[in-house]
């Protein structure tokens, strides 16, 4: 079987096409220091061109009804540029949240407004500690005559542009799904402080705060399923800053001389570029294989796990030897190389560190799922 077919391949080239006038260096940069944190325009214009927003709603709420591989698909290409976007946080993890209830009505008023990019919805799934997939819920839920929420929840991709937020909360122990108009008195929303200034992370605080319940036969499973789809994304995000790191240092040593010859011509730096392309198709290749397994299987699996480990650490290592083979440049504010530095090491410890997925696979082939000392 073919992952990346003509059609995939169209989708690219057309994501990349229009990324490439609208979203360059200057326009990333620009969008980071905008309320929204992101080209609210541009946006709007991948999902009614290209239909990105949709592609992971079924018809029925007037998306395309796409496959978790195109969406990676797209992800690679953002990640490529870098690109400020509603993708990972509201069109794959809120939307596969809300697929996996049963609550007809919540789907029917937010997955079309999602399609279409007139909707970001933002899912609060995540601790203090980080943790997303069992996380210490630090929401309560409680019925009086109504519902209300009362706590903190951390680490929110898209809150700062958020009209909805869809929040796992617990009542009396038992966790549920519930949501929350982002205009609703009671609810603030403040800054998370991250290191990657491309990716905006937000504390969302209830205090009080009304909010409607959310059907869902078991939402545990819902969110795990959510956040499983959300790891595939951000391994193919990964893997298009990763492709996109080494080409801009091909590009660099390839053209900047010392002795009178491109340095991208010694032995030494091409071995070593080799080897970074060697780790970014490796990584393309779990990347899309997770894709592939969750598509056919529909569940989350091993290979979810193995993407996320892989290409944290893949992107990782490309982003810091880039930065090496660039020398003191790519260490200045100018310089774009940073922010795929930054990017690497922010992104790994997103939806669970490399380390929290390792103990995982461990636990899954009957290991101690303890990690040694590092």
């Amino acid at each position: 079987m073919n992952i990346l077919n003509d059609d995939r391949t169209m989708l690219a080239k057309s994501v990349r096409a229009l990324l490439s006038k609208r979203s360059g260096s200057p326009d990333v940069r620009a969008a980071t220091t905008t309320p929204d944190r992101f080209d609210r325009d541009l946006w709007t214009t991948l999902c009614e061109q290209i239909g990105v927003g949709g592609l992971l709603i079924d018809d029925e709420h007037g998306g395309a009804a796409g496959s978790l591989i195109d969406a990676a698909v797209v992800a690679e290409e953002l990640g490529r540029m870098l690109t400020p976007s509603p993708m990972l946080g509201t069109a794959c993890l809120a939307a596969t949240l809300l697929a996996a209830t049963t609550d007809d009505d919540a789907r029917a008023r937010l997955l079309p407004g999602i399609a279409t990019g007139a909707t970001v919805v933002s899912a609060c799934l995540a601790d203090e500690c980080g943790r997303w997939s069992g996380a210490r819920l630090g929401v309560q839920a409680r019925l009086e005559h109504e519902w209300t929420l009362t706590g903190t929840a951390h680490y929110v991709l898209d809150a700062g542009a958020a009209d909805t937020f869809v929040v796992l909360a617990t009542n009396d122990g038992d966790p549920g799904l519930f949501e929350v108009g982002a205009h609703t008195p009671g609810v603030a929303v403040s800054d998370g402080g991250t290191l990657d200034p491309t990716r905006a992370l937000y504390r969302v605080t209830f205090d009080d705060a009304n909010a409607r319940p959310i059907a869902a036969a078991d939402p545990v499973r819902a969110v795990d399923h959510a956040l499983s789809c959300a790891t595939v994304l951000l391994a193919a995000e990964q893997v298009g800053a990763a492709a996109r790191c080494l080409e801009l240092t091909v590009d660099y040593t390839t053209s900047r001389t010392q002795f009178g010859r491109p340095i991208g011509s010694l032995q030494a730096l091409a071995h070593r570029m080799a080897d970074l392309h060697v780790l970014v198709e490796s990584a393309r290749a779990a990347a899309y294989v997770a894709a592939q397994s969750m598509t056919e299987h529909g569940a989350s699996n091993p290979d979810v796990s193995v993407a996320k480990v892989w290409c944290s650490d893949a992107f990782g290592a490309v982003a810091a030897d880039c930065v090496q083979l660039h020398g003191g440049i790519a260490i200045t504010w100018e310089h774009d190389m940073h922010l795929f530095f930054k990017r690497a090491h922010a992104s790994s410890l997103l939806f669970g560190s490399p380390g929290t997925h390792v103990a995982a696979l461990a636990e899954d082939a009957g290991f101690s799922s303890e990690l040694p000392p590092s």
